[in-house]
């Protein structure tokens, strides 16, 4: 399975609010980045890219910008929110004064927080291992 992150070359409104409103909620935080992620069954990571770019419906190559993931699981300091009942998944990666990743105290308190609704969404770290696998399965990628 190949992942695929599709984020805005503009600035990111959605972001910038997500990220006053964790510190508001007292989640340590310098910068937010949010891209939408996609996954697919496919063996020819360039080729993929090239369809995806291709397809407007998916991808504009006036505001978006596209990244093949180097693995199909969440980079340190993101989560991957995936609906319940199957779509596409939004990635949010937060980022330290130092523009680090944030650890994952902070990053699980942003999760529970704000990012995620437990009641229609699931959250995926990188520390879930093998449940990365079983919860973009049951979302039908």
């Amino acid at each position: 399975m190949i992942a695929v992150s599709i984020s805005l070359k503009i600035p990111d409104n959605t972001a910038y609010t997500a990220l006053v409103a964790l510190r508001r909620l007292g989640v340590d935080a310098e910068r937010v980045a949010r891209s939408e992620i996609l996954f697919f069954e496919d063996e020819d990571p360039e080729a993929l890219a090239i369809r995806v770019m291709n397809d407007e419906r998916l991808f504009n190559p006036n505001k978006h910008r596209l990244s093949v993931l180097d693995s199909s699981r969440p980079r340190p300091g993101e989560v991957w929110v995936l609906p319940l009942e199957g779509g596409r998944a939004t990635a949010w990666r937060l980022f330290d004064a130092k523009g680090l990743p944030v650890e994952g105290s902070v990053l699980q308190a942003a999760i529970e927080r704000l990012l995620c609704n437990p009641a229609i969404e699931k959250a995926v770290t990188s520390s879930d291992g093998s449940e990365i696998t079983d919860a973009i399965e049951r979302n039908g990628a």
